[in-house]
């Protein structure tokens, strides 16, 4: 629903909108339909008024972009008249063009509006930056191209090579009108920046015409070759008689022919979109706003239909006219729908100056927008290597729009976008950092025989942390890089939290990968594998689905890095279990917290402990419980975990015989922060804060002790997790 609030500003937005959008339509449809030739230029002006007039109005009424002014465009103008220009060039009849270009912009409006309603909006916004530039370039290097045998007065079956090679045959009156029109166009709004610089164009080309027909009577006659020409008379074009006959000619088109105009006008689609999306970009930067996509896509194609059907070519959201119709004071969609009614008034009123228009002016006009379509920034890519490929795309499109077609520009463009790409993500690197297994230990907090141990014996493993794209262009890289280790080392482990996409090659080589280790009795360990990646995928399950993660395969998966390091001590210390005593129960003169203390001091404390025993998996407390108790491990294992959400939870520790846990509920009386539970079957000394300081009353010296150890403790454990936050994040 539109809103009628502001209703002066949005008025006289959409009037100077109009204006501004007017000549640059009429030139467009020009431009287009004087390639067919006779006095279709005269059709193609009125093409362009109400696509002017169609398209504001339906792309407003439907819900487009508020202020956004929408109107035929350069892109339609460059596709359309490259599109006639090939089937004139080899000979087909003029009418039949004229009935196909209906169609193409008819296909072209249905895809945009299919665009949009399969979603498609925010996937065209991010089309590589490169192709756009090419494209644009392109189109507006062909827009000069075009023109210029317009701007020289030669006939519309010239090229542009041909014009400018055949200086005899130029037209001076036609040379004066275009060069007058531009220099009005690029200095005007110096001298008078009230009045939009295309309407000072139109307007100074028009007059200058005049001023020269006083010279030559001539020009004073009615449809000379110097103007577009009237719609009615003996040498005219009969409207809507015209607009009747196109439609009795659609049912001579085969489905054959209908088909060939499938690509031309998906390319139109594509780049109509892209324009219009690439505007309302600039305008939420500019007005704090947030648009639709895919209802701005709707609404232009349903614009873009309609205008179609009643005779006027298609068109895009447009910058020049957007910007004048912020300028003039509108804030609503209502500006734009004022828009497409003044385009009708204006036609109504103005309708027989058209026939006046010098087509020479129209040419200068293009001309200058052509030249502000080519990206001149893109030259800046050169001064750096990384960039350099990126500059040559731009050029490849733009060559090619040039000089072969805008329809082989778009496939030359994405194919070596995607070339690009695949490039980058082939000369990056998928190891995000790598680690012997003599510079990492998992946080289980060993006794001193298993220290030795791990020292002496646990190098045989490498921890690979990827990240980027595991693809058939990096899998390789990967596989030459784990080649010494998989030589060397009986365990590779992979985390893959920073993976982003996967596919089957890369999939097959860590097949491999896990056969060359189990031929060496050893294993491939995965963890955090992505349960969602970018594309949606479970990584696990296409794992899954391509064999890699079978029943009893030397493979295994962890949820967290920390625990398949862990997993892998533990087969080192089982395979090297005849170096370590068998554990025993520890007592509490083992404690390092009780250390050197009396045995009657310890015998005394000893009624303050008691004994509790956890089986494997067993919860030992939960996060928030309010324990205010201290655990110390007689024996086994305990894993310390951060609860985050329901389904996430961190791993902050785990604990072997000796060590103590539970110290921050012991100490400050608060509820647990954590969660604790046994790994295997765990026995544990439990004393209570009341407990505690009962002891203390009678032994305050023992208890200073003993709370003194267990602040060195903390203390050493503290410079541990400040090390291991260092080395995460290579501070």
């Amino acid at each position: 629903m539109i809103k009628m609030t502001n209703f002066a500003g949005n008025f006289w937005g959409g009037t100077a909108a109009m204006l501004v959008a007017m000549p640059a339509a009429i030139a467009f449809g020009v431009t287009i339909y004087v390639t067919i030739g006779g006095h279709f230029a005269a059709y193609g002006a009125i093409a362009g008024i109400l696509g002017v007039a169609a398209i504001g109005i339906v792309a407003s009424l439907l819900g487009g972009t508020q202020r956004l002014i929408s109107a035929p465009s350069a892109p339609a103008a460059a596709v359309l008249s490259a599109f006639a220009m090939e089937h004139i060039s080899h000979g087909m009849n003029a009418d039949t063009v004229f009935v196909m270009l209906m169609v193409v912009a008819l296909i072209a409006a249905i895809i945009q509006i299919l665009f949009g309603v399969a979603g498609l909006g925010r996937l065209i916004k991010y089309m590589p930056f490169p192709v756009v530039s090419g494209y644009l370039s392109g189109v507006g290097l062909y827009i000069v191209a075009a023109q210029t045998p317009n701007f020289l007065g030669l006939s519309h079956g010239e090229h542009f090579l041909e014009s400018i090679q055949s200086p005899a045959l130029w037209q001076w009156e036609s040379f004066v009108v275009g060069a007058v029109t531009i220099a009005t166009m690029l200095y005007g709004e110096r001298l008078f920046k009230a009045i939009p610089a295309v309407i000072m164009a139109l307007a100074m080309g028009i007059g200058t015409y005049f001023l020269l027909a006083l010279l030559k009577p001539s020009l004073f006659e009615p449809n000379n070759i110097f103007i577009i020409g009237t719609l009615g008379g003996n040498d005219g074009i009969d409207f809507f008689k015209m607009m009747s006959w196109r439609f009795h000619a659609l049912l001579e088109l085969s489905w054959e022919n209908i088909g060939m105009l499938f690509f031309p006008a998906l390319t139109l689609a594509a780049l109509l979109s892209i324009d219009t999306l690439k505007t309302c970009v600039i305008l939420d930067s500019m007005t704090h706003s947030f648009h639709n996509s895919n209802k701005e896509l709707i609404a232009q194609g349903s614009g873009n239909l309609l205008s179609v059907l009643i005779g006027g070519m298609p068109g895009s959201g447009t910058m020049g006219a957007t910007m004048v119709n912020i300028s003039s004071g509108a804030t609503t969609r209502l500006s734009g729908l004022i828009e497409g009614v003044m385009a009708v008034v204006a036609f109504v009123l103005l309708g027989t100056f058209i026939a006046w228009i010098p087509i020479s002016a129209l040419a200068g006009i293009l001309i200058v927008i052509g030249f502000r379509m080519i990206d001149k920034h893109s030259l800046l890519l050169l001064n750096s290597k990384k960039t350099v490929l990126d500059f040559f795309i731009i050029v490849a499109v733009a060559v090619t729009a040039l000089f072969v077609s805008l329809i082989a520009a778009a496939g030359v463009g994405l194919l070596l976008a995607i070339a690009l790409y695949i490039t980058q993500q082939i000369g990056a690197s998928v190891v995000y950092r790598h680690l012997d297994g003599n510079d990492i230990r998992s946080k289980v907090i060993r006794s001193e025989e298993e220290s030795v141990i791990l020292t002496t014996k646990g190098g045989n493993f490498s921890v690979y942390e990827l990240h980027g794209s595991l693809f058939f262009g990096t899998a390789n890289q990967l596989y030459s890089m784990l080649r010494d280790d998989l030589k060397e080392k009986k365990y590779i482990i992979m985390d893959m939290k920073r993976v982003q996409t996967v596919d089957l090659t890369a999939a097959h080589i860590l097949l491999q990968i896990k056969d060359i280790l189990h031929d060496n009795n050893g294993y491939l360990l995965l963890s955090r594998l992505p349960h969602k990646l970018p594309t949606g995928d479970d990584m696990e399950s296409y794992f899954n689905q391509v064999g890699l993660l079978k029943h009893l395969s030397p493979i295994k998966v962890f949820d967290d890095l920390e625990y398949a390091i862990e997993w892998v001590e533990e087969r080192v210390l089982s395979e090297n279990r005849s170096a370590i005593t068998e554990e025993l129960l520890y007592e509490l003169k083992d404690f390092s917290l009780l250390g050197h203390r009396k045995q009657e001091t310890i015998d005394e404390i000893q009624g303050s402990f008691e004994c509790r025993s956890f089986k494997k998996g067993e919860i030992i407390f939960k996060q928030g419980d309010l324990a205010g108790e201290l655990y110390l491990i007689r024996r086994g294992l305990v894993r310390i975990v951060l609860r985050v959400s329901e389904h996430s939870i961190v791993h902050l520790s785990t604990l072997g015989q000796g060590n103590f846990f539970g110290e921050f509920s012991f100490l400050e009386g608060s509820p647990q922060y954590s969660e604790a539970f046994a790994t295997m079957d765990t026995d544990l000394f439990v004393i209570s804060r009341e407990a505690f300081d009962e002891f203390s009353q009678r032994h305050h010296r023992a208890s200073f002790r003993f709370m003194q150890s267990l602040a060195t403790v903390l203390a050493e454990r503290l410079r541990l997790t400040s090390s291991e936050l260092g080395a995460e994040y290579d501070v």
